[in-house]
């Protein structure tokens, strides 16, 4: 009976088109990553890139294929809704990020980009710890959603950098 059950589990798995993430593909050897090390969202990108994808990190902007800098990083929180006494049911909080990938002499990978994320979550006085606990929890869900989109986005860059003509907005492959 087990051995049906898990062969069952396994026929259920396999056709639902589960796959395991694997290793992503990027399409340079080297990468410098101009994030601070100080910066827990740059710790977290550098440890799934060393131990997601082929590519290398270098220490040196002048010994790397690509360099991918953060132009702006922000976190805010607003609120979203107010009982009616007048306070705080809701709050929504936001992470975004601008960044661009280039070769170092004006050409980009990626043009500059941006990632932004929201997540509502509910609001209670009488639980201002858990609620504070929470949104740390959610903030530190959003890092992780954030490095996810940005290493998508790196394995989808092209092969060759691209450099924009000033005069025109078209780009030109080089």
């Amino acid at each position: 009976m087990r051995i049906l059950a898990i062969a069952v589990l396994g026929l259920v798995t396999a056709a639902c088109g589960f796959q395991l993430r694997g290793q992503a593909t990027l399409p340079f050897e080297t990468l410098y990553v101009a994030i601070p090390d100080s910066s827990l969202m740059g710790t977290e990108l550098k440890r799934n890139i060393i131990a997601g994808t082929r590519t290398r990190l270098v220490n040196d902007p002048a010994l790397a294929q690509a360099s991918l800098s953060v132009t702006a990083e922000d976190r805010g929180k607003t609120i979203l809704s107010l009982d009616t006494a007048g306070r705080v049911r809701e709050f929504q909080l936001r992470y975004s990020l601008n960044f661009r990938v280039h070769d170092g002499r004006g050409r980009d990978y990626l043009p500059q980009s941006e990632i932004r994320l929201t997540r509502d979550i509910s609001f209670n006085d009488a639980q201002v710890l858990a609620k504070e606990q929470e949104e740390l929890l959610l903030f530190r869900d959003m890092q992780s959603d954030m490095v996810q989109q940005i290493l998508r986005r790196l394995s989808a860059a092209p092969a060759e950098p691209i450099a924009f003509e000033p005069d025109s907005k078209d780009a030109v492959a080089r």
